[in-house]
């Protein structure tokens, strides 16, 4: 439960649904953060008999006009040059000069990254911020980064992501000591290319209280073998999108088996209640919102096709980080890395 008031800008035109999904999203929120408001940055004309239509989101939204949107293929480069006065960037700005604590979009993710370090910049010892997010495991939630924002990292930037998950996973998931985990071929120590040899070594002799496992292989993600798999965007990227798609076919085969026949439908009828949970528990929306984690600034990132529920769960992330002060406790733990390697692991 918050305990502060705060307050989210959202870009309110990114998304394949928006800016209905934005508006319908907020609503299912207000149960659960009944102490936020919100800018929304986009056009008025479109935004306004939406919130209409609903006086109770009305009264805690707050509509920024502008008709300029980021496509969802636009290059970043070019959002970054021509988007200045755009949903998104408008969005993020409001952070930076502190009427808002935090910024979620369901816009292009390059073009949100690209702005985003732009406008926040990074924490003090992060070279690269990483894409995180929640995944669901065998023995409850784990936490993957990177997942796309870098395609080639060094081992310095594979152990600044272990500090930045690890600051996740103690605050936010609420683990005590979470273990880190390092995604390789095989999790023999004489696996892999020499950054992850490098980034390995480094962590098992950090200036910080991380408990290290070593290297894990693609199986150990949904084991829950560790709390925080580290790995390269590249990897991470493929390593999520075949996760989803398995989860889809999975749950298509199941659908299919089900309707098979009419014993096969009558068990799925007395069944349903936990086919409903286990629909549930497997559900992509129920882990929407994808953190920039090691900006100056909360900045999420929705799916681009996610419904109202996805994005309620995606504004339910940025205030976890906030009320958690993820930022501050990373900060802290960056702090402490240049006792050990001042000339590698923190960079001015």
């Amino acid at each position: 439960m918050i305990t502060r008031n705060l307050t989210l800008s959202l870009d309110a035109m990114g998304g394949d649904n928006a800016p209905g999904m934005v508006v319908d999203g907020i609503g299912l929120a207000l149960a659960r953060m009944p102490h936020v408001n919100f800018l929304l940055y986009g056009d008025e004309k479109q935004l306004i008999p939406l919130l209409d239509k609903v006086p109770a989101v009305r009264s805690i939204c707050q509509v920024r006009h502008t008709e300029d949107v980021v496509s969802n293929d636009e290059k970043a480069g070019a959002a970054l040059r021509s988007g200045r006065n755009s949903s998104m960037r408008l969005a993020i700005n409001a952070v930076h000069e502190g009427e808002a604590a935090g910024i979620v979009s369901a816009g292009n993710t390059g073009a949100l990254m690209a702005m985003a370090k732009f406008v926040l910049k990074t924490l003090p010892g992060i070279d690269r911020p990483a894409i995180a997010k929640n995944f669901p495991t065998m023995q409850g939630d784990c936490i993957i980064l990177d997942l796309g924002a870098n395609v080639q990292c060094d081992a310095d930037n594979l152990v600044q992501f272990a500090v930045m998950g690890e600051a996740y996973a103690r605050k936010v998931l609420g683990i005590e000591q979470p273990s880190i985990g390092i995604l390789n071929i095989g999790s023999e120590d004489v696996k892999g290319h020499e950054q992850l040899q490098q980034a390995a070594a480094m962590l098992q002799e950090i200036n910080l209280p991380i408990r290290f496992h070593g290297f894990v292989e693609g199986d150990d993600i949904t084991k829950g073998t560790v709390d925080v798999v580290v790995t390269d965007g590249f990897t991470g990227n493929i390593a999520l999108k075949t996760a989803e798609g398995t989860a889809r076919m999975f749950s298509n085969f199941l659908k299919e088996a089900m309707m098979n026949s009419l014993l096969s439908r009558t068990g799925a009828l007395l069944a349903k209640k936990s086919l409903s949970k286990f629909k549930g528990r497997i559900d992509p929306r129920r882990y929407n919102g994808a953190m920039f984690l090691g900006l100056n600034g909360i900045c999420i990132k929705s799916h681009g096709g996610a419904d109202a529920f996805g994005f309620a769960n995606a504004l339910d992330v940025a205030v976890d980080l906030i009320t958690d002060d993820l930022n501050d406790v990373i900060k802290e733990d960056l702090s402490h890395l240049d006792e050990m390697h001042p000339e590698s692991l923190i960079k001015p």
